[in-house]
């Protein structure tokens, strides 16, 4: 396949994934922003609650729009590979359906806002399968047989309540049938009864999709933690509109920077120091003149 086929392949994807990210906002939020989840539900019809906590919304949100993705990759004529284990990248594995070369790399990453302006995520290892290209370790396929490595990105708001420490527990009215005795105990634990789930307060809302390719939105700083991670850029608009620190740059430079990233050193102010932001990259590679590529944002915190 020629580079001008990988393109149009790529451009294509690129554009129904655009597409698809703009319809979920509407399949997974009422028409006052509120998420449809409101909790799970057991066998006597009690709502239970669920947590703010980040690990919990995240993989419940990806469990509410799996079949969404799924239908989309039926529509544009790919089938999901899913990531065979928990750590490996990436979540989706779309592969063209007559042309099995055709490879998109696609990861679900979800975020609450910290502020109106601002959120941020981890866009995967820049070690392992990022350096050594041909090889499949903890990866679906070697990182070089996809065409593109995409983010499909959720922004969404938490609510604050004062006690998140346990869930609570609701009898919802409108989902007994009439002969049906109610029985909304559990246990020793209060049960609230409501009339309908709308009374029932998510626990997020007003949700912001989007999908982009993950070097436009990436940053020149690890992500948190102690894991090599690559984190991205944190203003809401620059990461809907793919408009990271090496979006200017170009794809190259950004694998060049991070595959290189803490171990390529330099000499700085007379000593060693090992290379951890973009502007000191291109002044060790020589390229001054591509300074003002660099993408730049300045905010402030609330």
């Amino acid at each position: 396949m020629d580079k001008a086929d990988k393109i149009r392949f790529k451009e294509e994807f690129k554009k129904e994934l655009d597409r698809f990210a703009d319809k979920l906002e509407k399949y997974v939020s009422t028409d006052t922003g509120d998420w449809t989840v409101k909790g799970f539900i057991d066998v006597y019809k009690n709502v239970y609650t669920i947590s703010s906590d980040t690990k919990i919304v995240s993989k419940i949100l990806e469990i509410h729009i799996f079949p969404q993705i799924f239908q989309f990759a039926e529509s544009i004529g790919y089938k999901i590979i899913l990531a065979e284990k928990q750590n490996w990248y990436p979540d989706l594995t779309f592969v063209h359906k007559i042309n099995d070369e055709v490879k998109f790399a696609v990861d679900i990453k979800t975020t609450f806002r910290r502020n109106d302006k601002t959120a941020g995520f981890t866009l995967g290892s820049h070690g392992g399968y990022f350096k050594e290209r041909d090889k499949d370790k903890n990866i679906q396929f070697p990182y070089n047989q996809y065409m593109g490595h995409f983010c499909l990105g959720i922004i969404y708001t938490r609510i604050d309540f004062d006690d998140f420490s346990e869930t609570k527990i609701f009898h919802v009215n409108e989902l007994q049938e009439e002969d049906e005795t109610p029985n909304p105990k559990v246990g020793k634990r209060e049960v609230t009864t409501v009339e309908n789930l709308k009374s029932i307060t998510s626990v997020i809302k007003d949700f912001d999709f989007f999908a982009a390719e993950k070097w436009k939105i990436a940053s020149d700083k690890q992500g948190s933690g102690n894991t090599a991670n690559i984190g991205s850029i944190v203003d809401i608009d620059d990461l809907k509109s793919g408009n990271g620190v090496f979006s200017q740059l170009g794809e190259a430079w950004f694998d060049e920077y991070w595959i290189n990233y803490g171990h390529a050193t330099m000499i700085k102010d007379g000593k060693i120091t090992k290379i951890t932001t973009l502007k000191d990259f291109l002044e060790f590679k020589g390229r001054q003149d591509l300074l003002d590529k660099i993408v730049t944002k300045t905010y402030k915190r609330k």
